[in-house]
């Protein structure tokens, strides 16, 4: 037998044995049904109303609650200051002393000036009472008699323009004595010993600025204050268990100011620059914590929501079109989504206007697995600390 003959003989059947264990296995494939897809494993936190205030920290400056600025109200020669720069002055503390000897001889001249006219009066009284009874009995002329009256009124009238020109003379060496009109501090003085000022220049000689109390100004926008009213009229708010009138202070390096606050009132014109109008609050400022032009947070309660909804921030995501949406666990264990209406972040939860109801079940971690529609199952969320409104944090406004 030739050999190509029986090399055919011996790959005939191993190939047949080789297709016959590719068909056995193909249909042992075909038969075996695909491994079940696992349950996606998410953490959820249920949706709880709660009562929450509200509140609103808006951006403002520190401004002092009394300022003056001193000028003099005399011209003369600066002899020396008397008090120290940046030190708390007292009303009615000297501040400057000015020359006084020019208005001391000013003085003088005009008492002596007075006493002269004061002297004649007698003598010029007691003639025109004997010129009047004389007239009676026809021993004068009536012409004498209206020369001693008429001599009369005029020496009382130089009396009295003398008795003021010394009330002026005495005034004026009183304002040779700077003096301070309030209490509070007192910045640099711009002039020296040795000066020479005149009254009521332009520039002043110092200034003071009253800072306990002292204000602080806030501005408010237009579409804000709007919103709140448009909140408390739909009776979303209410102000029960808050007081509208105080206000907390954040400083600039995040720390809270210990003393409250109180707002005094609230401008009624509108800034057409940024459309905003102003808050003015009065704090207390025994230790001098706040300066003039420091930049704060008023800190101020805007009322009681009822009921609030506040949910974790990393339970919400945007679609396409950037709107807020949070995945939800409906009934029957199935993944929903739903479209929220923020109204603002409170420390790291989100308060939802719309959109979520009481005892809905959020998804909070585990997003990523899970599409609206699929199979979850549901474990609850833990971030270590109970849900709800962390204390001290400010309620900041949020994209609609």
């Amino acid at each position: 037998m030739p050999s190509s003959a029986r090399l055919r003989i011996r790959v005939i059947p191993i190939l047949t044995a080789l297709l016959g264990g590719l068909g056995v296995g193909g249909c042992d494939r075909r038969q075996q049904a695909p491994p079940a897809a696992p349950v996606a494993e998410v953490a959820v936190v249920t949706v709880q109303t709660q009562p929450l205030v509200l509140t609103t920290a808006l951006p403002g400056r520190t401004s002092p609650y009394r300022i003056a600025e001193i000028r003099p109200q005399v011209n003369g020669l600066i002899l020396k200051r008397l008090f120290a720069e940046g030190s708390d002055v007292q009303a009615g503390q000297e501040l400057y002393q000015i020359d006084p000897a020019p208005f001391q001889a000013v003085l003088d001249n005009a008492k002596a000036a007075l006493g002269r006219a004061e002297a004649s009066l007698p003598a010029l009284r007691l003639r025109a009472y004997r010129f009047k009874e004389a007239l009676a009995a026809k021993a004068v002329s009536q012409q004498d008699f209206d020369d001693a009256d008429a001599a009369l009124k005029q020496a009382e009238a130089d009396a009295q323009y003398w008795k003021a020109t010394v009330e002026t003379a005495r005034i004026n060496l009183g304002y040779a004595r700077v003096i301070s009109p309030i209490s509070g501090r007192i910045g640099t003085s711009t002039v020296t010993d040795g000066a020479i000022v005149t009254a009521y220049q332009p520039m002043p000689l110092a200034t003071i600025q009253q800072l306990d109390p002292i204000y602080v100004d806030v501005p408010q926008s237009t579409s804000d204050l709007l919103r709140l009213q448009h909140r408390l009229k739909e009776k979303s708010l209410n102000h029960d268990g808050t007081d509208q009138n105080k206000v907390r202070l954040i400083l600039e390096d995040g720390t809270p100011y210990p003393l409250e606050g109180t707002l005094q009132f609230r401008d009624i014109s509108v800034d057409p620059t940024t459309s905003s109008v102003i808050l003015r609050a009065v704090f207390p400022n025994p230790d001098g914590v706040l300066l003039p032009g420091m930049f704060v947070r008023g800190v101020a309660e805007e009322g009681v929501n009822g009921q609030a909804i506040l949910i974790p921030q990393q339970a919400v995501s945007r679609d396409p079109k950037g709107n807020p949406v949070a995945l939800v666990v409906e009934t029957g264990g199935k993944v929903g989504q739903r479209r929220l209406s923020l109204d603002r972040a409170i420390g790291d939860q989100w308060l939802v206007s719309s959109g979520l109801a009481s005892g809905d079940r959020v998804i909070v971690e585990g997003m990523q697995k899970v599409r609206p529609g699929a199979e979850v199952k549901v474990v609850p969320f833990d971030d270590g600390r109970k849900q709800g409104t962390e204390p001290g944090k400010a309620a900041q406004p949020a994209a609609k």
